[in-house]
């Protein structure tokens, strides 16, 4: 028998009797599909696992209806990072209700961040399953709206152990949207605002919309487990010296949570094309991670 025949012959029979193992893979890391049940609802998703990842985390999404976050799992992966990054509810391959501007609805309220908290909180729990005997840290990566979600769900789930936090609030959702209306999308807003005029807008501008306001600090001030925000110090999305007032007095408190400001940098900290923050953040993940690891010895 041609031997390129019946190794090729080995490779099919392997594909049929595992069909849901690893449908991609590269010489860093492997891919895999997943789906997991959240709220009635089935997401899916892709796990990216390096061959002795150090750690592991879940993406949380930002606002907008995207799909499992490729590129950026990638990067991470590249890193050592091990990933699961699902498509948001409502959107791609994943069932239930897309909630948002977008679609004429409001997705900071407090009913549609739980429940994107808890389509993270899952996607954590299924990630430890397939995880298995690799025993590493898991913690949560977000982008913008992540920075109510991840807060929340961290204190609903002690296996998750640290935070990544890009371009993401410490405010409120009413504080947020308050001063998303004042900057409008103007990227030269900081050329003719202070600070100081971006504050007094937030304190007394009158709501346009009346929901329930989500405060992160009472997730964060529940919370032990290290945190790294990075901030662009031109962000229009979210005031970020007020931001990191907050974080600054959960500090003095004792609290284990960093920031890194980048003063050229706006709302979009972790585009590929700027490499520093995503730097900055595998650094600090491995730092931390190692420190768990050397704690628990």
């Amino acid at each position: 028998m041609n031997i390129n025949f019946f190794l090729n012959l080995v490779i099919l029979l392997l594909l049929l009797i595992l069909p849901e193992m690893v449908f991609s893979q590269s010489t860093d890391f492997t891919i895999q599909e997943v789906k997991f049940k959240s709220q009635g609802v089935t997401l899916a998703g892709s796990i990216l696992m390096p061959k002795n990842p150090f750690a592991a985390v879940v993406i949380v999404h930002g606002s907008d209806p995207v799909k499992r976050e490729i590129e950026f799992a990638t990067r991470l992966a590249k890193e050592g990072v091990a990933v699961l990054t699902y498509d948001k509810r409502g959107v791609g391959q994943s069932e239930g209700i897309y909630v948002g501007p977008s679609v004429g609805t409001n997705n900071i309220d407090t009913t549609n961040l739980n429940l994107l908290s808890n389509d993270a909180n899952e996607a954590v729990k299924t990630f430890r399953t397939y995880l298995k005997e690799k025993k590493v840290p898991i913690g949560l990566v977000g982008f913008s709206q992540a920075g109510w979600i991840i807060p929340i769900t961290a204190s609903k789930n002690q296996q998750i152990e640290f935070m990544v936090l890009f371009s993401c609030p410490t405010i409120t959702t009413v504080e947020q949207l308050r001063f998303q209306f004042y900057t409008n999308g103007n990227n030269n807003f900081w050329e003719h605002h202070t600070d100081a005029d971006a504050r007094e807008h937030i304190k007394n501008d009158p709501d346009k919309y009346q929901f329930v306001a989500t405060d992160p600090k009472i997730s964060l001030n529940m919370l032990s487990v290290p945190g790294l925000w990075l901030f662009g110090e031109k962000d229009i999305q979210i005031p970020v010296k007020l931001c990191i007032e907050q974080l600054n007095s959960f500090k003095v408190q004792g609290k284990p949570f960093e920031y890194t400001l980048f003063p050229t940098l706006g709302h979009d900290t972790s585009s590929e094309n700027i490499s520093e923050p995503f730097d900055i953040s595998v650094q600090w993940i491995k730092q931390k991670t190692l420190n768990m690891k050397l704690s628990k010895k």
